[in-house]
């Protein structure tokens, strides 16, 4: 059984690729100086439509998680973390959080971006503690 996949769309080709060289990649706005994720067409903070893509440092914090116990198919082995991650550029993703006890996993944590392939198509960013 495969993952469930995202599907990128013309707007989010862009983060994906990145994902694929090992980029984190996030929207731009030149007219206020903010960075936005998830992709979108025009900025989710001023609404302007001048967005650019800039490489993240992938460095982040753990504001809050889930242990997924029961997964949602047998191509995922539980138990597994999924986390808000705060980015210093000022955006909050969600990921899968990777290399940590999920008993012991907190709100907090310092962790860094690695990508892992999902499928010959789509690679993803995984978190790690930093």
């Amino acid at each position: 059984m495969d993952k469930i996949l995202p599907i990128p769309s013309p707007v989010s080709q862009p983060y994906f690729d990145g994902c694929k060289q090992g980029e984190l990649l996030l929207q731009h706005c030149s007219a206020c100086d903010r960075s936005q994720f998830y992709p979108r067409v025009m900025c989710s903070h001023c609404g302007g439509d001048s967005l650019t893509w800039r490489r993240a440092g992938g460095e982040g914090v753990v504001a809050s998680f889930t242990v997924v116990r029961r997964p949602v198919s047998k191509a995922y082995d539980a138990p597994y973390v999924i986390a808000l991650i705060d980015l210093p550029e000022g955006v909050r993703m969600m990921a899968q959080l990777a290399g940590v006890d999920v008993d012991t996993v907190s709100v907090g944590l310092s962790v860094k971006a690695q990508f892992e392939a999902w499928s010959d198509e789509v690679t993803l960013p995984v978190f790690y503690p930093a």
